[in-house]
């Protein structure tokens, strides 16, 4: 089985948070990204950083930048469909994505991903937590995408399709459903989840 790369997903306008970079937003001292990089590099094989404008702000990270190659800022597919033409240049069969925003997601995500879709007998997962009011609340930045199905994405894409689980209902795709105390996929939107990221911050 060929290498599985990671991709952070960074292409969003952060409108809530004034828009920039907030992947750069400090949390305790240490930058979002740099708490995403930290947790996702040591479950893959390579990792590129999906973001749009000029790419050089992002030069001390050392990684590949990957702009979308769809115009107008569609969505987190954008982002998805970038890091699998950029890891089907490198021979790799799959991605694992995960959000710039989210710094406290699971050391055992690409594992779990994996995990399920092989049993699922599926090319395709996305990490899921359960809710008490909502029942299994799927996070869709955070998933399991193979290389082979990126001309189906680009199709959809062009199609106008950009609810991520339009496009992976589609296909089947399997839940990872990670059901350990706490919030792993907590994300800062907000001030206000900033404040609370710092409090939660080891």
């Amino acid at each position: 089985m060929s290498a599985l790369l990671g991709v952070i997903l960074a292409g969003g306008q952060a409108r809530r948070m004034g828009g920039g970079d907030k992947g750069r937003t400090l949390v305790a001292g240490r930058s979002l990204i740099d708490r995403v990089v930290d947790r996702l590099a040591p479950q893959v094989a390579g990792l590129a950083l999906n973001a749009n404008g000029d790419p050089t702000r992002f030069a001390d990270l050392g990684l590949p930048v990957l702009p979308d190659s769809v115009g107008g800022h569609p969505g987190p597919l954008a982002g998805v469909l970038a890091g699998l033409d950029w890891a089907a240049g490198q021979g790799a069969a799959a991605i694992v994505t995960a959000a710039a925003d989210t710094p406290f997601f699971p050391e055992d995500l690409a594992a779990r991903l994996t995990a399920a879709a092989q049993a699922a007998d599926t090319p395709i997962a996305l990490a899921a937590t359960p809710d008490p009011v909502r029942g299994t609340v799927r996070h869709p930045t955070f998933g399991l995408w193979p290389v082979a199905l990126r001309d189906d994405l680009r199709a959809a894409l062009a199609d106008g399709v950009r609810k991520v689980v339009l496009w992976t209902d589609r296909h089947g795709a399997a839940t990872a459903l990670f059901d350990a105390p706490g919030e792993p996929f907590f994300n800062v939107n907000t001030p206000e989840d900033l404040a609370r990221a710092e409090a939660l911050a080891p």
